[in-house]
């Protein structure tokens, strides 16, 4: 019941061309958020949490993501 629920990364669009993968940091807690952020407009797209190091591979291979940005 406790536990059974998987991290599921959603599919939505990217573009490499007009966006960019980024990952958002909290400087307070730490906290990272992955996403896309458009190239013109700035605007930010929430794709998912990353809470460790095996979530933020299976999001970069998800997408065929060689790096990713950080920013805070």
């Amino acid at each position: 019941m406790f536990g059974s629920k998987k991290n599921i990364i959603p599919k939505i669009p990217y573009d490499p061309n007009t966006q960019r993968a980024v990952l958002k940091c909290s400087i307070c807690n730490g906290e990272q958020v992955a996403g896309f952020k458009d190239k013109t407009t700035g605007k930010f797209t929430e794709v998912c949490l990353i809470r460790d190091e095996k979530e933020l591979d299976k999001f970069m291979e998800l997408y065929d993501l060689s790096s990713i940005s950080k920013e805070y």
